[in-house]
């Protein structure tokens, strides 16, 4: 198969409109060896100190825009299942903001046609696009552009549009399966002010900010950030009338350190081109807690956040319920790196220069 990206791009432009020149963001490298059983996504280790409400954006790298891995599938199966289950708490949209559910949707196809060519394939004659991991068929002419979306790519998308009465960006349409305490139902039609309320220091630190920065955002320079926190198992979509739930608010004794993992939502926030509205992804990623042990300098800056980090943003984060188990481990783990010369003993704890991954982690991939 030819893979040249000139034509690998063509193939899913010929009749079709091309976001990559509307936006002015490149398309991504090719992958025609791609294996997603062996796919592994990479190792977002997003810890800060000092530690404090910031945006902490970097720049959107152009190939990562979306990311498939080894659990794709089962992922994939899981949102439909929650999507079957729950309906509009896991997809919905306003009245209006049908251009920009459309647009998103065609940018993720195209999107997925060039970065994985094997894997999926679009028809512009037909409009059936092709997931040959799956075995699927969406016609993205005739179906609903969210449940295509939710049916071919396990991330969430959140979709805003400034209020034509007070300019404000609200949330307008969305599909999430990974939301922990909130779901699409309670925040659809309203304001990033209201959505943002429960985070600690937002309205004095961020909020203004945050609407200006929406409002000024230009379509080629989109952003990416991550946010962590650690939980008991893999819990990926997680109500407060769930019983899984009632293990944020207890030490269980007997946790074992294999049953913790961090949890990272690797974001990305980009304007689209045609309709102006602005898209906040993410992608719940999970790691076992114990890699800390051999990652250089993360036991050292977790342990740091655990014990100094603010209290009102420690509460927010939700990881007093593993902290007996996971402090004394991080301890362990700190003096162990030290002992072997991995981290210096007088080393002042820092947001690492590679931040957010650690040193080596491209060893691991």
């Amino acid at each position: 198969m030819d893979t040249s990206p000139l034509l690998l791009y063509s193939l899913v432009s010929v009749t079709r409109l091309d976001y990559f020149k509307l936006s002015g963001v490149p398309p991504p490298t090719p992958l025609p060896d791609f294996d997603v059983d062996k796919a592994k996504a990479r190792p977002y280790r997003p810890f800060r100190w000092a530690y404090h409400q910031t945006m902490s954006l970097k720049k959107m790298e152009p190939d990562y825009w979306l990311e498939l891995e080894s659990t794709y599938r089962e992922r994939v199966a899981e949102r439909k299942t929650l999507y079957a289950n729950y309906g509009k708490k896991i997809i919905d949209a306003l009245p209006g903001s049908e251009l920009a559910c459309r647009e998103l949707m065609e940018m993720v196809v195209q999107f997925l046609c060039v970065r994985y060519p094997n894997q999926f394939q679009l028809d512009n004659r037909t409009g059936v696009f092709h997931n040959r991991i799956l075995g699927t068929q969406s016609n993205i002419d005739k179906e609903d552009p969210l449940v295509v979306i939710n049916d071919n790519v396990p991330e969430d998308f959140l979709m805003t549009l400034p209020d034509p009465k007070t300019g404000e960006f609200r949330m307008v349409g969305g599909v999430s399966c990974s939301s922990i305490g909130w779901n699409v139902g309670t925040k659809i039609g309203k304001p990033l002010k209201a959505i943002h309320d429960p985070v600690p220091d937002y309205k004095d630190k961020m909020e203004f900010s945050m609407d200006r920065f929406f409002s000024k955002m230009p379509a080629d320079k989109p952003i990416q950030r991550g946010s962590w926190g650690l939980e008991v198992g893999q819990p990926l979509w997680l109500q407060e009338d769930d019983p899984h739930f009632a293990t944020r608010t207890t030490q269980n004794p007997d946790l074992k350190l294999e049953d913790i993992f961090l949890r990272v939502d690797w974001q990305t926030l980009r304007r689209l081109p045609r309709s102006g509205a602005i898209i906040f992804n993410f992608k719940a990623l999970f790691t076992p807690f114990t890699s800390f042990r051999n990652e250089p300098f993360i036991p050292h800056l977790v342990l740091k956040v655990l014990k100094e980090g603010k209290k009102n943003l420690m509460e927010y984060k939700g990881t007093w319920h593993i902290e007996h188990k996971a402090i004394p481990a991080l301890e362990e783990w700190s003096k162990e790196q030290e002992e072997k010369g991995w981290v210096p003993v007088d080393w002042e704890v820092r947001t690492l220069d590679c931040d957010p991954y650690f040193p080596g982690w491209e060893k691991t991939m």
